[in-house]
């Protein structure tokens, strides 16, 4: 198999290119690969001769290239491509596909193969395959755990179909990563031209008024309902028609911690913090909107509550261990059930709501209450509080359109309740494992470029970060951000499981607390420098504000920016 030549013509390349382009997917995410020679041929082709395709992204590395799109899917919430290297690019970039599993957003991976080693005809596919890329079984038995749907493209001529496929399955319900094995012969053969029909918007399944009204019945007749909700505003329309759903009947809602976007306004007079634990015992009606798990532990009963589940597909396949103790179920489109039950807002029992709204007004105001004396503490404060950074961040943002994009664990909390978003797609929590948190924020900027995006990130995630791939990526296709790291030079949540785990045991006795020390690490900020970014080191409180105006300013004008703040816990 000596054959090295090709001539330019139609070939997997062309059919690959050509089922991305009729798919609607708007952008190609590609960490390079040997095997993408016959996609960057089509693609060049494709320019020369002002013929339609995709937007090609040229990155540095897998979890930016997935992270990207992961983030722009959060946003425009339709299937793009991404293409990794063979196995190990898929292995490599296996913890942000299956955080995009997690996040619920479509795309169609794709990586290769050989299928001949160098003993067929037609070109050589290079010896590399023989001996170090390949995988028994092949790269799609990999994928398949952390994907919806994984399958190898066998033939050039369906595989412009198996696209679409991957790409309808990925877009409906659940919503998630689908991967394509696609061998390098394939791509190097022939193709007769028979290009995939373009996909549409997946039609919507909707609960029937004869499921609907049984629940507006038991709305009607509770007297202290709540909702509780972890994606609502991840679906279409799902954030606005769960304000008109509370609004309509006066029920608080809640967004426990382990909500991973944001789903009612923060500053809403109905929205009722992140503690289920009140309702577990005083609800008598327990909305589940979105909500994939929302008791811990997972036996954690509600005592006299009925559990009505609201969600398209509430049996997540993917989560290992789920527990709803569901009595009713509203399954089919989250947004339109929302607005069915929210028309069904009459003949309400007006004594029980002023209760209920009487109950909220003092429960709201407590918060508030609480907010502002967690601030005015952090404010004076010796050192930077996390607090005060949210709070700084809060005002600073107010009135932009900003978007946060949350990387943070031990300060995740402070994040979402001191920086209180309040508006649709303005706030995400990155799934999935630590390390993705730059490359999601760079892809929810290609979707958003108009509005500032903000990367708030402990300083223990931003060393799992691809961080010199992610900061090329950001000069590169010119996606200014904001990152703020959380610094307090500590893997913070493993001292702390360490010290519930053996309160009294030798480290404690010791002090040699292992598997977290930060200190030696350099100055955060300084990796930013050689990319001509805006970057700035604050341990000071009077500092801070100043700083992160600095840094701000630098978005706008188009460069990345990174202010690393040395917080004191």
């Amino acid at each position: 198999m000596t054959d090295t030549t090709h001539t330019p013509g139609a070939d997997g390349g062309d059919a690959l290119v050509t089922a991305f382009n009729a798919v609607g997917a708007d952008y190609i995410f590609c960490s390079s690969g040997s095997e993408w020679a016959p996609v960057w041929e089509s693609l060049a082709r494709r320019h020369r001769d002002g013929l339609p395709c995709p937007q090609y992204l040229d990155l540095t590395h897998e979890t930016v290239a997935v992270g990207m799109a992961t983030g722009y899917g959060l946003i425009e919430r339709r299937p793009q491509g991404v293409l990794l290297h063979a196995a190990p690019g898929l292995l490599q970039g296996s913890m942000a596909v299956h955080g995009a599993l997690l996040a619920g957003v479509p795309m169609v991976v794709s990586s290769s193969e050989s299928t001949t080693y160098g003993d067929g005809p037609g070109q050589d596919p290079g010896g590399q395959w023989y001996r170090n890329l390949s995988i028994v079984g092949g790269p799609h038995q990999i994928a398949q755990p952390f994907t919806k749907w994984s399958n190898e493209a066998a033939s050039v001529h369906t595989l412009p179909t198996m696209v679409t496929r991957a790409a309808e399955l990925a877009w409906r319900a659940p919503a998630g990563p689908a991967y394509l094995n696609v061998p390098l012969e394939i791509l190097l053969e022939e193709w007769d031209g028979r290009e995939a029909k373009p996909i549409v918007k997946p039609g919507s399944t909707h609960s029937s008024p004869e499921e609907v009204d049984p629940v507006a019945q038991l709305i009607r007749e509770a007297k202290n309902p709540v909702v509780v909700t972890e994606t609502a505003g991840r679906e279409a329309g799902g954030f606005e028609a769960l304000v008109a759903f509370a609004e309509a009947w006066n029920i608080p809602v809640v967004e426990p911690d382990s909500a991973v976007c944001g789903n009612f306004p923060r500053t809403h007079p109905l929205h009722a913090g992140s503690d289920i634990g009140p309702w577990m015992d005083e609800a008598d009606l327990i909305l589940l909107v979105n909500c994939r798990a929302p008791f811990y532990p997972p036996s954690r009963r509600p005592s006299k509550a009925t559990v009505v589940v609201i969600d398209e597909v509430p049996q997540r396949p993917h989560i290992a261990y789920q527990v709803l103790f569901a009595d009713r179920y509203l399954e089919g489109n989250v947004a339109n059930t929302l607005r069915q039950l929210a028309k069904r807002a009459k003949d309400l029992d007006e004594t029980a709501v002023a209760e209920r709204i009487a109950a909220q007004e003092a429960r709201f105001a407590a918060e508030q209450t609480a907010i502002t004396q967690a601030e005015t503490k952090a404010e004076g404060a010796a050192g930077i509080d996390p607090v005060l950074v949210a709070a700084t961040l809060r005002k600073l943002l107010d009135g932009t359109n900003g978007i946060v994009v949350d990387e943070t664990i031990t300060h995740s909390r402070a994040v979402k309740r001191h920086v209180q978003t309040a508006d649709p797609d303005s706030y995400f929590y990155v799934q999935g494992g630590l390390g993705q948190g730059i490359a999601v924020a760079l892809g929810v900027k290609l979707a958003a470029r108009e509005r500032p995006v903000v990367l708030t990130i402990g300083d223990g995630a931003f060393t799992y970060n691809p961080v010199i791939q992610s900061y090329d990526a950001s000069k590169a296709y010119e996606l200014p951000l904001l990152i703020v790291v959380f610094n307090n030079r500590v893997y913070k949540s493993m001292n702390l499981n360490h010290r519930r785990f053996y309160p009294e045991g030798a480290a404690a006795d010791t002090g040699e607390w292992l598997g977290t020390d930060l200190h030696r690490l350099p100055r955060l900020a300084a990796f930013a420098e050689p990319f001509g970014m805006h970057t700035e080191t604050v341990d000071a409180p009077e500092a801070l504000a100043p700083a992160l105006e600095r840094a701000l300013k630098a978005v706008a004008e188009g460069t990345t920016a990174v202010v690393d703040v040395l917080v004191t816990r």
